[in-house]
C-alpha cells in the first residue's frame, strides 16, 4: 500500500516535468518548420530554385520529416504525463487525445497532417535537345564552280566598270588596227599613239586618285589604262617600227613592273588581273602574221616576270593561273602551227625561262600561305608545268630520244633537289611531297625515253597518278577527273605509238614499249593505293587496281609473245603469274586489302590450267624449262601463302586448295607422261603403271589430309583446320571417281606378271578404298554418312573384286578385254565362283558374329548368283567351266548349311554368346544377383 502511494506521488511530480520537456520540443520543432516553410516560399516566389530542383525537393522532404517528428514527440509526452487509473480492458485500449495545434499565421501555410504524403518536388523541365549539325554538302562539280564564279563576277562589285573596261579595251584595239589598215586616220601615227598614251596616262592618274573613295572603279580604271599603254608600246614597235626592240622591251618592263607595284601596294587583285589579261591579249589582237616569235615570247617573258614579282608579295592564285594558261596555251598553239627545226635556238631559251617562272611560282604561293591550308599546293602549276614543258620539249627535239632522256633525268634531279630543300621548312613540307613524286617519275621516265619515243603517254600516266593523289589530298573533284582522263589518254597514246614500233631492233624488256606500258600500270596501281585510303571512294580504287593489273600483265605478256619461243611461253606465263601473286601477297601482308589477296589466290589457281598448256607445248609439265617454272611456283607460292596466313579470310582457303590441287595435277601428269613417253621404256610399260602414277600425288595429299594434317596444311598449318574437311572431301571424291572411271581399263602391269590385288593399279585402288574407309569413320563426315560406311565400303570392295576377276580372266585366260568378254565361259564361271565364295564367307561371318545385316546381304548375293546360274551360266553347261560354276555354287551352299543354316535373331557383339545358359535363364532380379568376378 505504501509502495502504491509512493508511485502515485512520483507520477504526480513527473507530470509537470514531462509537460515542460514536451513544450520545449514542440517550440524547437515549430521554429524549424517555420524556417523551412519560409525557405520554400521564398524559392517558389523567386520563380526558380536558387540552386537546382534537387535542393527544393530536399527542403520539402525535410519539412515533412520535421512535422512528423514534432507530432510524435508531443504525443509521447502527453501519453507519459497521463496517470494510469485502472487497468484498461484488453479489448478496448484507450486512445490518447490528439495534441492541440496552433492556428496558422498569415505568413505560414496551413500545417500538413502527419498522414499526408510528402510534397512532391516539381518535375525538372526537359533539357532542350542540341540541334544536330547539318551534314556537310557534297563538293560542287567544276560546272557549278564556274557558274558561281561567273555569277559573282557579274553581280558583285562594280560590274559596269568591269564589263565596260574589257569591252572598251577590245574596241580601242580593234579600232586602231582597222583604222590603220584602212588608212582612215590622216593624223600621223606618232601623234595618234601619243594621244592614246596621253589618255591612258590621264585615266591611270584619275584611277589612282579614286583608289580610296571608289576603290573598285579606280582599280579597274588603272588596269585598263595600263593595258592600253601596253598596246601602244607593242603597236609602236611591232606595227609601225617607231621604236626599236630594246626600247619597246624596256617600256614593257616599266609598265608591267609599275602594274605589279600598284597592285601590290593597293592589294588589288583586280588591277593585276586586268593588266595581265590586257597584256597577254595584246599580241593576239595586233598580230600581223609576220611570225616574229622572238618578240612574242620576249613580251610574254616580261609579263611573266611581272607575275613572278607579284607572286613574291601576294598569294594570288588567279593571277598565277591566268599567266600559266596564256603562256603555255599560246606557246603550244604557236609550236603546233608555226614551229620549224630552225627555230630551236631562239625558242629553247624561252621554254626554259617560262618553266623556271612557273616552277618557282608555286613555291612563292606556298610561302605566302599559312601552313596547313588545303589550297597550299597549286596542283595545276605543280604538275601541269613539267607536263606541258616536257611535252613541248619533246616536240622541239623531234623524237631525239637520248637528249629527251637526259632532259627527263635532269628534271628528276631538279625536282629531287627542290624536294630535299623544301622539306626543311614547315611551310613547304606539303609541297616537297609532290616534288619528290615528280622526281621519281621523271627519273623513271628517263629509262624508256632512252629507248623509245612514247614520252607523251608516259608523262600523261605519271601526271594522271599525281593529280589523282593531289585531288584526294585536297578533296577536289577536278584534279581527280583530270588524273583519270590523263591515264586514259596515256593508254590511247601508247596504243597509237606502239602500232608503229619496229620489233626487230629491240630486246626483251629493254625496249620503250615495255617500259611505257609498265609506267602506265604503275600509275594505275599508285592511283589505286591513293583511292584505297578514302572510305567513300574504295570502288574507284578497285577500278584503278584492275586497270593497273591489266597493264602490268599486258606489258609482260607482250614481251612473252614477241620474244619467247612458243614451246616455252607457258612456262614463262606461269612465272609471271606466280610472281604477280607473290607481290600482291607481300603488299597484302602490310596493307590489308581484299583485292590483293584475291590476286594472290587467282595467281596460285591459274597454275593448273597452265599445266595443260605445258603438256600441249612440250609433252609434260616438268620437261625443258617447266621444272624452273614450277620451282618458282613452289618458292613464290609458299611465300605467298605465308604472307596471306595472318590476315586473309576465305581467299586463303581457296589459295591453299589451289596450291594443293596444282601440285597433285602437275606431279601426277608428269609421272604419268614421263613413264609413258620419256622413260625410254616405250611399249614395254603397261598402262597400269602410268595410271597408278597419275593418281599417286593426289592419293598422298589425301592421306596427309586425313592422317597428317600438318603436312598437308603447310605452310598455313595453323589455319588449315578451317578448311581441312573440305580439302579432304574434294580429294576423296576425286579419287573415288577416278578409280570408278579406271575400272573400265585392263591395268596392264607389264613388264611384270599379272597378280590379282598385287598389281600397280590394284594397289592404288585398294589404297583409295582404305582411305575412303578412314575418312568415313572420321569426324570429318556427318553422322548419317558415317552410319552407312560399312555397306558403302562393302559395295565398293565388291566392285573392285569383280574387276580384279575380269582382269585375271583377261591376262590368265587370254580373254580379250572389252564388253564382249562377258560372254566367255571362263569369265562367267570365275564370277560365279568368286561371288559364291564372297556370299558364303559373309554368311558364315555374319552368323558367328551375330551380324544379321551381313548375313542377309550375303544371302542376297547368293540369290543373285543363283539367278545368274539359271539365266547366264545355264548356256555354258555344255563345257566344263559352266558345270564347274554350278558345282562350286552347290558345294558352297552346303558349306553354309553346315556352319550357318539360319540368320542370327539379332545383331550382337562377337563375345555376346560367351555367357552360360544358367545366366540366360536366371530370373533373379539384377539387383539381387551376386557380383561377378571381374577376372572372368
Amino acid at each position: 500500500m505504501e509502495s502504491l502511494i509512493v508511485l502515485l506521488v512520483l507520477v504526480v511530480l513527473a507530470v509537470p516535468v514531462l509537460l515542460v520537456v514536451a513544450l520545449v520540443q514542440l517550440s524547437s520543432v515549430r521554429g524549424r518548420v517555420a524556417g523551412l516553410e519560409r525557405e520554400v516560399e521564398r524559392l517558389r516566389q523567386s520563380g526558380g530554385p536558387t540552386r537546382n530542383e534537387a535542393t527544393l525537393a530536399e527542403l520539402v522532404a525535410r519539412e515533412n520529416a520535421a512535422r512528423a517528428q514534432g507530432e510524435r514527440a508531443a504525443t509521447a509526452s502527453v501519453a507519459a504525463a497521463t496517470p494510469p487509473t485502472t487497468a484498461p480492458p484488453a479489448t478496448a485500449p484507450p486512445t490518447p487525445p490528439a495534441p492541440e495545434r496552433s492556428a496558422p499565421t498569415p505568413a505560414q501555410p496551413p500545417p500538413l497532417p502527419a498522414t499526408a504524403p510528402p510534397i512532391a518536388a516539381p518535375a525538372a523541365p526537359p533539357r532542350p535537345q542540341a540541334p544536330r549539325a547539318p551534314a556537310a554538302p557534297p563538293p560542287p562539280d567544276v560546272f557549278t564552280v564556274a557558274a558561281r564564279w561567273l555569277r559573282r563576277w557579274f553581280t558583285e562589285g562594280n560590274v559596269p566598270v568591269k564589263v565596260g573596261m574589257l569591252v572598251l579595251l577590245a574596241g580601242v584595239a580593234a579600232l586602231l588596227k582597222y583604222a590603220s589598215d584602212q588608212g582612215w586616220m590622216r593624223v600621223p601615227v606618232e601623234l595618234r599613239l601619243a594621244g592614246v598614251a596621253a589618255a591612258a596616262l590621264a585615266a591611270l592618274v584619275f584611277g589612282w586618285r579614286q583608289r580610296e573613295r571608289k576603290r573598285v572603279f579606280g582599280l579597274s580604271l588603272q588596269g585598263g589604262a595600263i593595258g592600253v599603254l601596253l598596246l601602244v608600246v607593242f603597236a609602236a614597235f611591232k606595227l609601225y617600227g617607231m621604236i626599236p626592240a630594246g626600247a619597246a622591251f624596256a617600256l614593257s618592263v616599266v609598265l608591267v613592273a609599275g602594274t605589279g607595284v600598284l597592285s601590290v601596294k593597293q592589294n588589288a587583285l583586280a588591277l593585276a588581273v586586268f593588266a595581265i589579261l590586257a597584256g597577254f591579249l595584246a599580241p593576239i589582237w595586233l598580230s600581223t602574221g609576220s611570225g616574229n616569235h622572238v618578240a612574242l615570247f620576249g613580251y610574254y617573258a616580261v609579263l611573266n616576270a611581272g607575275i613572278f614579282a607579284i607572286a613574291w608579295w601576294r598569294p594570288w592564285r588567279v593571277l598565277n593561273l591566268l599567266g600559266f594558261a596564256f603562256t603555255w596555251g599560246i606557246g603550244s598553239l604557236w609550236g603546233v602551227l608555226k614551229y620549224r627545226p630552225e627555230h630551236y635556238s631562239t625558242t629553247e631559251p624561252f621554254l626554259l625561262l617560262f618553266f623556271a617562272f612557273y616552277l618557282l611560282i608555286p613555291v612563292l604561293y606556298a610561302r605566302r600561305r599559312a601552313a596547313g591550308r588545303r589550297d597550299l599546293i597549286d596542283g595545276c602549276l605543280v604538275f601541269g608545268t613539267p607536263l606541258i614543258a616536257f611535252t613541248l620539249q619533246a616536240g622541239l627535239l623531234e623524237g631525239a630520244r637520248m637528249p629527251l632522256a637526259f632532259c627527263a633525268l635532269g628534271l628528276g634531279a631538279l625536282y629531287a633537289a627542290l624536294a630535299w630543300w623544301l622539306r626543311r621548312d614547315q611551310r613547304f613540307v606539303a609541297l616537297s611531297v609532290p616534288y619528290a613524286l615528280l622526281a621519281v617519275g621523271f627519273a623513271t621516265l628517263a629509262v624508256p625515253l632512252a629507248l623509245a619515243a612514247e614520252a607523251t603517254a608516259c608523262v600523261f600516266a605519271l601526271e594522271g597518278a599525281a593529280l589523282a593523289w593531289l585531288g584526294l589530298r585536297q578533296q577536289r573533284l577536278l584534279p581527280q577527273l583530270t588524273g583519270a582522263g590523263l591515264q586514259v589518254a596515256a593508254a590511247m597514246a601508247f596504243a597509237i605509238g606502239a602500232s608503229d614500233e619496229v620489233w626487230d631492233a629491240q630486246q626483251a624488256l629493254l625496249n620503250a614499249s615495255f617500259a611505257g606500258a609498265l609506267l602506265i600500270a604503275l600509275a594505275g596501281l599508285a592511283s589505286a593505293a591513293s583511292y584505297r585510303r578514302s572510305d567513300s571512294l574504295k570502288p574507284l580504287a578497285l577500278l584503278y587496281y584492275l586497270w593497273g593489273l591489266a597493264w602490268w600483265l599486258g606489258a609482260f605478256g607482250s614481251q612473252i609473245v614477241d620474244f619467247v619461243a612458243a614451246p616455252t611461253r607457258a612456262d614463262v606465263w606461269l612465272i609471271l603469274f606466280v610472281a604477280t601473286g607473290w607481290l600482291a601477297a607481300e603488299t597484302f601482308a602490310r596493307h590489308s586489302w581484299k583485292a590483293l589477296s584475291a590476286t594472290a589466290m587467282l595467281a596460285l589457281g591459274v597454275a593448273a590450267p597452265l599445266a595443260f598448256a605445258q603438256i600441249e607445248a612440250h609433252g609434260w609439265p616438268l620437261r625443258d624449262w617447266g621444272w624452273l617454272a614450277w620451282a618458282a611456283y613452289a618458292a613464290l607460292g609458299a611465300r605467298s601463302l605465308m604472307a596471306l596466313r595472318e590476315r586473309a579470310q576465305g581467299e586463303l582457303a581457296f589459295a591453299h586448295l589451289a596450291w594443293l590441287w596444282s601440285w597433285a595435277l602437275v606431279l601426277g601428269a608428269s609421272l604419268c607422261l614421263w613413264l609413258g613417253k620419256g622413260a625410254g621404256l616405250g611399249d614395254r610399260l603397261g598402262n597400269g603403271w602410268t595410271l597408278a602414277a597419275a593418281l599417286l600425288p593426289a592419293l598422298a595429299i589425301a592421306a596427309a589430309c586425313v592422317w597428317r594434317p600438318r603436312w598437308a596444311g603447310w605452310p598455313v598449318a595453323p589455319r588449315f583446320a578451317q578448311w581441312r574437311y573440305g580439302a579432304c572431301a574434294s580429294f576423296i571424291v576425286f579419287l573415288v571417281l577416278a578409280v570408278a572411271a579406271l575400272l573400265s581399263v585392263d591395268a596392264d602391269p607389264r613388264p611384270l606378271l599379272w597378280l590379282p590385288l598385287l598389281n600397280p593399279m590394284g594397289l592404288v585402288q585398294w589404297a583409295v578404298l582404305l582411305l575412303l574407309g578412314a575418312w568415313l569413320a572420321s569426324p570429318m563426315v556427318g553422322d548419317d554418312l558415317r552410319a552407312r560406311r560399312v555397306p558403302l565400303l562393302a559395295l565398293a570392295g565388291f566392285g573392285l573384286i569383280t574387276v580384279e576377276v575380269l582382269r585375271s580372266a583377261h591376262f590368265w585366260g587370254a580373254v580379250p578385254w572389252g564388253p564382249s568378254m562377258l560372254s566367255a565361259s571362263l569369265v562367267q564361271t570365275s564370277l560365279t565362283v568368286v561371288w559364291s565364295v564372297l556370299g558364303v564367307a559373309g554368311w558364315i561371318v555374319g552368323s558367328r558374329r551375330g551380324q544379321r545385316g551381313l548375313w542377309m546381304a550375303s544371302a542376297v548375293l547368293m540369290g543373285v548368283v543363283l539367278v545368274k546360274l539359271f539365266t547366264v551360266d545355264r548356256g555354258h553347261l555344255g563345257n566344263l567351266l559352266g558345270i564347274a560354276s554350278f558345282i562350286a555354287y552347290g558345294l558352297l551352299c552346303l558349306l553354309v548349311g553346315y556352319f550357318a543354316p539360319a540368320p542370327p535373331s539379332r545383331d550382337a557383339q562377337p563375345d555376346a554368346d560367351a555367357g552360360s545358359d544358367e545366366t540366360d535363364n536366371d530370373d533373379t532380379p539384377p539387383d539381387q544377383r551376386p557380383p561377378q568376378d571381374a577376372s572372368a
